[in-house]
């Protein structure tokens, strides 16, 4: 008789349990705060704009960071079913066809978020494909509503067009950085792309 064969994105570990009894709704949250902490992504009153945001932990993280006197807008199209704070809105629906202008909210922007990931099929190449074509759209969003200066973290699936993702990081940012966070589970291929200091618009552009 065989067995089904486990899934080993279920069940939870150390780190679900601690995101649970800190009040977070899901484990991501250590991913954006290691982040944080090598980067020094957030400070009080920033503009926060998180795209994929759903269960809400990064949300609720970023919020907490930014303080009152920030603002924050989440995106998903999923419900959020995480209260967030009082300095923090929702907007459901499509990263990928929303327009610019309803991303806008509190633009320009200091810090844009992506936690983006596809509904992954098993099939590396077709799931890396559509995790680069979330992550490019979410860096065009970084490109079109940062303010300059400003910061950007994209989650991407490693794979053949990882080296293309990187190089359009390159040409927006200043800085750039590659973090596996220790919270990624030892079966994911995620990487997180940091792009810090957007540099002027038309030196971001392609050409």
């Amino acid at each position: 008789m065989s067995r089904q064969k486990r899934n080993p994105y279920k069940g939870p570990d150390r780190f679900t349990k601690a995101a649970k009894d800190r009040g977070f709704p899901a484990r991501s949250v250590f991913k954006l705060e290691e982040i944080d902490r090598r980067v020094r992504l957030f400070r009080q009153g920033q503009r926060v704009l998180d795209l994929g945001a759903a269960p809400g932990s990064w949300s609720l993280y970023a919020a907490g960071k930014i303080g009152p006197k920030g603002q924050l807008l989440a995106v998903d199209l999923q419900p959020l079913r995480t209260a967030l704070p009082p300095n923090s809105e929702f907007v459901q629906g499509d990263a990928l066809s929303l327009e610019n202008e309803a991303l806008s909210r509190f633009a320009p922007y200091d810090v844009v978020l992506s936690d983006m990931a596809p509904a992954t099929t098993g099939m590396r190449d077709a799931d890396q494909a559509r995790s680069f074509e979330l992550f490019m759209r979410a860096l065009e969003v970084a490109n079109a509503l940062l303010a300059e200066g400003g910061s950007f973290v994209g989650k991407i699936f490693m794979g053949p067009d990882f080296p293309q993702a990187k190089k359009r990081l390159k040409e927006i940012f200043a800085e750039d950085r590659a973090i596996r966070p220790e919270g990624t589970r030892t079966v994911s291929y995620e990487i997180f792309l940091i792009g810090k200091n957007k540099k002027p618009t038309n030196q971001g552009q392609n050409g």
